[in-house]
C-alpha cells in the first residue's frame, strides 16, 4: 500500500465537515476512511465560513481522528461551497455609427465591459465598495443586439447601436481567504482547491457526455446548490435557501419526532413502503411511504418547486435534458418524481447518484454508499486532477492574484484587476456644428481608438493565453480627431451635375453661400459656419437656369379658343421624358439623366376637328347605274378670322376658330347629279324614267345609303 498516493480532502458543510481518506493508484481510487463531525455552533452560512475559530476546531478534530490511523497530515483538497457563488445579468450598448464592421475583439470588449457591470452590482448587492473582491468563475453570453434586433453573431455586422446580455457567475474572495484561514489554525495547508458543483459534475459527467445539457442538484441540509452544463462546460451555478432540513422539520412536526429521528425516517422512506417509529410521547407507530408523502406534499412542493425555478432561470428558461439530484437531502421521498413532474422530464430523467456511480472508485463494504458522500469524493478526486490554483500576473506594474478555474486569459486579468477597459478607450474628436439651409447640423470628430493590451511589450488580445507571473500593459487608446470637412464632402460631392437635353450635354453647378459668400466645393467648413446650398432640383428649374426658354416655351399647353371659348388640348402639347419615361416639369432629376423635350404639334383642321369630335361631313354609299359611288354633304365649316379653312389648313396655337354648324337635310335624288355625267340621247324626242330600287322615282325622292339608282332613256322614232 505503500506505493499509492494517499488523498485528504475536506467537504466543509453548513451542518457538518466531512473528511475523507482515498488512495490513488494509477486511474483508481480507494476510499479508506470517512470521518463526519457536525457543527456545534452556528459556524457557516450559505457556504462562507462565519466563524473560522469554530470551524477550524471542527477541522483539527478530524485530522487528529485520521492521523491516528494514516500518520500526520499537512496537506488537504478543500472545495468553496456552489451557494457562495453568485450569479448575475448584465448587458452593455455601444454605439457603432460610423464605424468599421465588427470585429472579435470589438465583441469582447464589449463582453468584458458587461462582465464587469455585473461584478459591480454583485458588489452593490452585497454591500462591497470594490468589484473586484469578486472572481469571475464563468459567463455565457445570453443573446446579441443590432439596433435592438436579435441577431446571431454580430462579427462583420454593422449598425446604430450594438448590445451584448450575457449572465455571469462570481466568487467572492472573503470565501476562499477565510478557507485558507481556517485550515491554517489547524496545521492545514491547501493542497489545492475546486468549487463543489465542479467536483461532483467532474466524477459524475465524464467528459464525453459534458456536451449535454443537465443539471446536478447536491441538496444539502440548509441549501441546495445547481450547477448546469452544456456544449462541455458549466454555464451556470445557482443556489437556493431550502433544502432537506425543511422535509425533516414537516416530518418532525407531523408526527412529533425528535430531529434525528426525523431525519433516519426521512432517509428509510425513500427506499422502503413501511417504517415503524416512536414519538416523543414514547408512542411506536407504522408509518405507510404514501401516507407520509400526503402529510408533507406542502413542504414537498415547496422544494422541487424552488429547485426548478431556479433550474429554468440559470438554463434559459427551458427544462435540461436530464437532472442529476446528490447530497443527503436527495433522498427525500417522492422529490425525484416531483422534479421530474415540474420540468416535464420522464421519471428516468432524473436520477439520486450515490458515490457507486463514480467510475473507477472501490470502498470497503462498510462505508455508506449514499448520496451525501459524492462532494467529499469528487472534492479529493477533482483537486487532485485539475486543482484550481492562484497565480500572479502584473497589470500596469500592479500585482494582480486570480482563482484559475479555467485557463487564464488577458480578459480574466483585466477583470481581476477592476480597471475599467470602456474608460480607457480614447475620446472621439471634437464635432462641428453648422447650419444647413436653416437646418442645424452636428459633424461629428472621427472616433477614439480601442485602449492598447501589451503582454510582455508585445501587443496582445483579450482571448490570449496568460501565465503566472506574466506582465499586462493597459494604455488608453489614442483620442479621435476633430472634424474636418470640405463642402463637397458635406454635400455627397453633388455640387455639379451633368444632364444631356435633346442629345446635348449640359453642366449645372450648385450655388453655395457660405456666411452669405460664394465658396467652391473644395472649401473647407468651420464651426458655426451657416451654408446655403440651392440646386434646380425640378426640370423646370433646370431648363431655367441653363436659360432653355425656348424648349420651356414648347411645354406650354396647346390652347385654341373655339366660338368664343379658351379650350387646352393636352394631346398637341409638348412633352418631356426622363430617361424615355414620361415626366413632368414638377418631377426631380439625377446627375447624368437624359431629358427629352418634344415639341408641341400645330394640327390641321381635320385632327381637330376629329380630336373635338365635330363631324364635318355626311356620307352614304349607293349604286347608280350599276356602279358604286358615295355621296356627301358638309355638315360643318371651320372659320379663322371669317376665311373659311380647308381640311388640311394648320391651326394654330391661340387661334381663333369658328365652327359653324348646318342642319342634315338628308339625300334627294337630284343630289346624285353632283357626283355623275349624265349621257342624255342625241335626239331630242326621248323621254327618261327615275328608278329607286326598282321603283319609280322623282327628282326629290329621298334616298338612303345603300340604295339601287337608275336612269332610264326611251327614245320615241318617227
Amino acid at each position: 500500500m505503500q506505493n499509492k498516493e494517499k488523498l485528504f480532502a475536506l467537504d466543509i458543510g453548513t451542518r457538518s465537515v466531512v473528511g475523507i481518506i482515498l488512495e490513488k493508484e494509477e486511474e483508481k481510487y480507494h476510499v479508506v476512511e470517512i470521518v463526519s463531525i457536525e457543527h456545534t455552533e452556528r459556524a457557516m452560512l450559505d457556504g462562507q465560513i462565519h466563524d473560522i475559530m469554530a470551524v477550524s476546531k471542527v477541522i483539527i478534530e478530524i485530522k487528529k481522528q485520521l492521523e491516528k490511523k494514516h500518520g500526520p497530515l499537512h496537506k488537504v483538497c478543500v472545495a468553496a461551497a456552489g451557494r457562495a457563488l453568485k450569479t448575475e445579468k448584465a448587458f452593455f450598448s455601444a454605439e457603432m455609427e460610423g464605424k468599421p464592421m465588427i470585429a472579435k475583439q470589438d465583441i469582447l470588449h464589449m463582453e468584458l465591459t458587461a462582465v464587469q457591470t455585473a461584478q459591480s452590482s454583485v458588489a452593490e448587492r452585497n454591500n462591497q465598495e470594490k468589484s473586484q473582491f469578486y472572481y469571475c468563475v464563468g459567463y455565457s453570453v445570453l443573446r446579441y443586439l443590432l439596433d435592438d434586433q436579435e441577431i446571431g453573431n454580430l462579427i462583420d455586422q454593422q449598425g446604430g447601436s450594438a448590445t451584448v446580455e450575457i449572465i455571469a457567475t462570481f466568487l467572492p474572495k472573503v470565501v476562499v481567504e477565510s478557507l485558507i484561514a481556517a485550515l491554517q489554525r489547524a496545521d492545514l495547508e491547501m493542497e489545492a482547491l475546486t468549487l463543489e458543483p465542479i467536483a461532483a459534475i467532474n466524477v459524475l459527467i465524464p467528459p464525453s457526455m459534458r456536451r449535454l445539457n443537465v443539471a446536478l442538484v447536491d441538496i444539502g441540509a440548509g441549501t441546495s446548490d445547481i450547477a448546469i452544463t452544456d456544449l462541455g462546460t458549466v454555464i451556470a451555478y445557482g443556489m437556493v435557501p431550502i433544502a432537506g432540513d425543511e422535509i425533516t422539520e414537516a416530518i418532525s412536526d407531523q408526527y412529533l419526532l425528535d430531529f434525528p429521528l426525523a431525519e433516519a425516517a426521512k432517509k428509510e422512506l425513500s427506499n422502503q413502503d413501511f417504517i415503524t417509529v416512536t414519538d416523543i410521547l414514547g408512542f411506536t407507530s407504522e408509518l405507510h411511504r404514501e401516507e407520509v408523502i400526503k402529510h408533507i406534499s406542502i413542504a414537498l412542493d415547496k422544494l422541487a418547486d424552488s429547485i426548478c425555478r431556479e433550474i429554468l432561470a440559470l438554463n434559459n428558461h427551458k427544462s435540461p435534458k436530464a437532472v442529476m439530484l446528490v447530497g443527503g437531502g436527495s433522498q427525500t421521498p417522492a422529490l425525484q418524481q416531483k422534479i421530474a413532474e415540474m420540468l416535464d422530464l420522464p421519471i428516468n430523467r432524473v436520477a439520486i447518484r450515490g458515490i457507486d456511480a463514480i467510475p473507477n472508485l472501490s470502498f470497503k463494504t462498510s462505508v455508506l454508499k449514499g448520496p451525501e458522500l459524492v462532494t467529499p469524493i469528487g472534492i479529493a478526486i477533482t483537486a487532485g486532477r485539475s486543482p484550481v490554483q492562484y497565480k500572479t500576473v502584473y497589470v500596469n506594474e500592479q500585482p494582480v492574484r486570480l482563482f484559475e478555474v479555467n485557463k487564464l486569459t488577458v480578459w480574466d486579468c483585466l477583470l481581476a484587476s477592476g480597471l475599467r477597459l470602456n474608460k480607457l478607450y480614447g475620446k472621439p474628436g471634437n464635432a462641428m456644428i453648422i447650419s444647413l439651409n436653416n437646418q442645424k447640423i452636428t459633424i461629428p470628430g472621427t472616433h477614439g481608438q480601442a485602449p492598447v493590451i501589451t503582454r510582455n511589450g508585445i501587443e496582445c488580445s483579450l482571448d490570449d493565453p496568460i501565465e503566472n507571473g506574466e506582465a499586462l500593459t493597459v494604455a488608453k487608446g489614442k483620442d479621435g480627431t476633430a472634424a474636418n470637412i470640405q463642402m463637397k464632402d458635406l454635400l455627397d460631392n453633388l455640387t455639379e451635375k451633368t444632364i444631356k437635353i435633346n442629345g446635348k450635354k449640359y453642366k449645372v453647378d450648385a450655388s453655395i453661400l457660405r456666411n452669405g459668400e460664394a465658396v467652391t466645393q473644395d472649401t473647407w467648413i468651420q464651426d458655426r459656419d451657416a451654408i446655403e446650398y440651392t440646386f434646380a432640383s425640378t426640370i423646370q428649374e433646370l431648363l431655367v437656369s441653363l436659360q432653355l426658354y425656348d424648349l420651356l416655351a414648347e411645354l406650354k399647353p396647346f390652347t385654341v379658343k373655339i366660338n368664343g371659348k379658351e379650350t387646352v388640348i393636352p394631346s398637341f402639347s409638348g412633352k418631356v421624358l426622363r430617361n424615355c419615361i414620361r415626366a413632368k416639369l414638377t418631377y426631380t432629376f439625377d446627375h447624368e439623366d437624359e431629358i427629352t423635350i418634344e415639341k408641341r404639334k400645330s394640327p390641321t383642321v381635320q385632327e381637330l376637328a376629329e380630336l373635338k369630335q365635330v363631324l364635318m361631313y355626311q356620307v352614304i354609299p349607293i349604286t347608280f347605274n350599276g356602279k358604286k359611288l358615295t355621296l356627301s354633304k358638309q355638315l360643318a365649316q371651320f372659320k379663322r378670322k371669317n376665311q373659311i379653312l380647308s381640311m388640311k389648313d394648320t391651326v394654330f396655337d391661340h387661334d381663333d376658330i369658328i365652327i359653324e354648324q348646318k342642319p342634315f337635310e338628308g339625300f334627294l335624288f337630284q343630289d346624285l347629279f353632283a357626283y355623275v355625267q349624265i349621257d342624255m340621247p342625241k335626239t331630242n324626242n326621248g323621254t327618261f324614267e327615275l328608278k329607286r330600287n326598282g321603283e319609280k322615282a322623282t327628282f326629290l325622292t329621298p334616298i338612303k345609303k345603300g340604295d339601287d339608282l337608275h336612269i332610264i332613256w326611251s327614245v320615241k322614232t318617227l
